[in-house]
């Protein structure tokens, strides 16, 4: 006000209007005016705790407990501001997790960032995943590491800048006969700058004989936004180092809290003995490469905080915790006591590491990730939506129909605990319409056991059972089950017993399934994160202890681990009645996870031996021109580089889908030059299109269109491709039906996105629903 500051406390009521008004049509922002002394406490005390940073000592609590009253009440505050302005739509986490998900790769730059971006997908969004990344809406999203370098040429050709040599000399002529230690850090409580200090007057402390040799150069630049109480920490530290151990000719501790430029910056980390880093919490912090690349003559040690993000690469780096000032000062006193040979072999070591993993690396590693994961086999071939003309038309123009039916998932929506699956009415509905149908035969294939079936699903007549994933049958209208498995030896339980006990007892909400011929390990209700890494631990232990000497798989499912043997799934069951039933004209299957890919599996022909490839190169062949698709080094960057590296990416995922095609007998596929063609049936568009080398990403509303659609594919020749192969006679039409998204890898030649959508159908088909 008439240029002078007006402190927030004395701010009118009209002046707080007036700033809402005018940040909010300027900015669109929303202001919130705290009192000082609270906003102090919530954010100098807590804040820093709940971002990793420990309290420099302990107190009786009761400045803590007024600190936590003041959290809560700036966070009050927010919360309130938060409702007043709040529409429906505005949070959203799950959208925007979806849409990073939206990636065929995603790049982190150090592993814990990686971490905690798997475990949000996973606790937010219900994902399963991996260490390699997040199977989300069905497909592999690939997360990786890739710590970003420095440009290392143009820091090489900078530190031997004429302008640098005289700043150099003048240094050392400063400090002539001392030893000296460089820091260079942002003034923030991040960076560590007070720890360093703490371990500095320690280490002098510790060796009194270092006492005036030894100088630490401490260049702190100011931050974006000022800390005065930090900074005041930091200036009394200083303070006080140097009236215990300086003197009139002599100071430890030389602290700039100034900008300097690239110049005196290169010239300090030039002639330093040592460089030392002690981040607390840091992401790539730059100043130990560039402290690498102009150590090249003097082979100065680097001490590095195990907090940094570069801390997991420079392993020549010394590495200290700079929370322990009796640690650091013992690896200080070490590397100034460091032989020659060995101060060259550690600087070789980090020098290597550097000039190898340049920004320049970073880009063209991420980028090659990036093609060869989008051009290997476990990338999805998206499937069409289940389209009720054809399946009603084929149904109602066979003669006799065989129908196949996994239960938990597809008959039914996945339950937290097994018992809660009972089966809905309109459902049973639908299921004893369709058995009671003297040209149908209609089986469920459940990894459930036999006295479950019985007692929900028993009450349908003429209908058939496959429990525990193949291992009994009891054919339509019979009530004696057939042990497939009696003449197996089951004597692997007791390992496995021993095995899920051990982890049941050491995952919280776990517990194990029992069943004639096969044991499950749940961890539905289990912490998601701690259960999946459990399950990876568990299934790592059985492949060591059972796998390699007992006649047993192990089979992963939805939030489980099963172990049963061998030569019993689903798939034989699916085979035992293709034979028994031969004559069949219309063949529905239908499942949700990874043990009905045995069902499609069978039905479409391949076997577990063709079906996996896991090359690292894989090679296209189309007409007149082989495409090959593996990790490259790519060159220096342009912009046809782009396009080039852009058009790879659209050939490999194009070119894999086609290779790979759901397997839709209604589907004709036919080539002409460059343009591909699909008559007399439902065509997926793909999710990536070409247009002359560029490509453009499709959305995940998926289009299928009865009538003839042709793609053009630019620069790429014509391209042909197969359709699917059965097992059956030619004139069998085939329903293999998953349940998820289009995008999900199965063998399954159409998808519905839910039970629900299933159960309609078969009402359908049933004739207890209209279409």
């Amino acid at each position: 006000q008439d240029g002078y500051v007006i402190p927030s406390k004395n701010l009118t009521e009209s002046h707080r209007q007036a700033l809402k008004e005018k940040l909010w049509q300027k900015e669109k922002v929303v202001p919130i005016f705290l009192n000082e002394q609270r906003a102090a406490g919530h954010y100098e005390v807590l804040w820093p705790l709940f971002h990793y940073i420990l309290w420099d000592e302990a107190t009786d609590g009761r400045v803590e407990q007024k600190n936590w009253d003041d959290y809560v009440i700036v966070n009050q505050q927010f919360a309130n501001a938060i409702v007043e302005q709040y529409m429906p739509g505005d949070i959203k986490r799950v959208e925007v997790l979806n849409g990073l998900l939206g990636a065929n790769q995603i790049g982190f730059q150090t592993y814990s960032y990686a971490r905690h971006f798997i475990s949000c997908c996973t606790r937010v969004n219900g994902y399963e995943s991996t260490p390699r990344g997040v199977d989300a809406m069905g497909s592999t999203v690939w997360v990786g590491i890739f710590p970003i370098g420095i440009d290392a040429e143009r820091v090489e050709r900078q530190r031997k800048d004429p302008g640098i040599l005289p700043k150099m000399d003048a240094i050392r002529k400063t400090y002539k006969g001392k030893r000296i230690i460089v820091g260079r850090d942002k003034l923030d409580l991040v960076k560590g700058v007070q720890q360093k200090l703490r371990a500095f007057e320690k280490f002098l402390n510790n060796y009194p004989e270092m006492q005036g040799e030894v100088v630490l150069i401490q260049v702190t630049s100011p931050p974006l936004v000022e800390n005065s109480k930090l900074e005041a920490k930091i200036a009394e530290l200083v303070a006080h180092i140097n009236g215990t151990f300086g003197s009139l000719n002599f100071t430890p501790v030389h602290h700039y809290h100034q900008h300097i430029d690239r110049d005196e910056y290169y010239a300090l980390l030039s002639v330093a003995d040592i460089g030392l880093i002690t981040s607390v919490r840091d992401g790539m912090n730059t100043t130990s490469l560039e402290y690498i690349m102009c150590q090249s003559e003097n082979h100065g040690p680097l001490i590095l905080s195990e907090f940094t993000g570069t801390a997991g690469s420079l392993g020549g780096a010394m590495m200290v915790n700079p929370w322990d000032y009796q640690g650091v000062a013992r690896v200080i006193y070490d590397a100034l006591h460091l032989s020659d040979d060995d101060k060259r072999m550690r600087h070789s070591l980090l020098r290597k590491h550097v000039l190898a993993h340049t920004a320049q690396y970073w880009a063209k590693n991420f980028i090659s990730e990036l093609i060869l994961n989008v051009g290997t086999w476990e990338q999805s071939t998206p499937t069409p939506y289940l389209d009720h003309n054809i399946i009603t038309d084929s149904y109602h123009k066979a003669k006799k129909r065989l129908l196949m039916f996994d239960y938990d998932g597809t008959l039914t929506p996945i339950r937290k605990t097994p018992g809660a699956a009972v089966p809905q009415e309109h459902m049973l509905k639908a299921l004893k319409a369709l058995a009671a149908n003297p040209h149908n035969v209609v089986w469920i294939i459940s990894g459930r056991d036999q006295k479950v079936l019985e007692e929900w699903l028993g009450g349908v007549d003429n209908l058939g059972f496959s429990a525990e994933h193949g291992s009994f049958m009891r054919q339509p209208g019979s009530q004696k089950w057939i042990n497939l498995t009696e003449s197996l030896d089951m004597s692997w339980k007791n390992d496995v017993i021993e095995i899920f006990t051990y982890y049941t007892e050491r995952t919280q909400g776990s517990f194990i399934e029992h069943k004639q011929s096969s044991l499950t390990w749940h961890y539905r209700m289990a912490d998601p994160e701690f259960g999946a890494f459990q399950a990876k631990e568990c299934q790592n232990h059985l492949e060591n202890a059972v796998l390699s000497k007992l006649p047993v798989e192990i089979l992963v499912g939805k939030k489980n681990l099963e172990v049963r043997p061998t030569i019993v799934n689903k798939g034989e069951i699916v085979k035992k009645l293709l034979g028994q039933h031969p004559d069949v004209e219309f063949v529905m299957c239908a499942g949700d996870d990874k043990t009905d890919e045995d069902m499609f599996r069978a039905l479409a022909g391949i076997t577990n031996a063709n079906a996996v490839n896991s090359c690292n190169t894989i090679k296209k062949t189309s007409t007149g021109a082989q495409m090959e698709y593996s990790a490259v080094v790519i060159e220096s960057y342009s912009d046809d580089l782009v396009a080039e590296t852009a058009a790879k990416i659209s050939q490999a995922t194009l070119a894999h889908s086609l290779e790979h095609p759901p397997a839709i007998p209604h589907r004709q596929m036919v080539t002409s030059g460059n343009t591909l063609a699909v008559q007399d049936g439902p065509f997926l568009k793909p999710s990536v299109a070409i247009t002359d080398g560029n490509p453009s990403r499709v959305t995940a509303s998926l289009q299928a269109t009865a009538s003839m659609t042709t793609t053009t594919v630019s620069g790429m020749g014509s391209v042909a491709a197969t359709q699917g192969q059965y097992p059956a006679s030619a004139n069998k039409e085939t329903f293999s039906i998953t349940i998820g998204h289009a995008l999900k890898k199965t063998m399954a030649n159409w998808h519905v996105t839910s039970p629900e959508e299933l159960i309609r159908v078969l009402g359908i088909l049933s004739g207890v629903l209209e279409a």
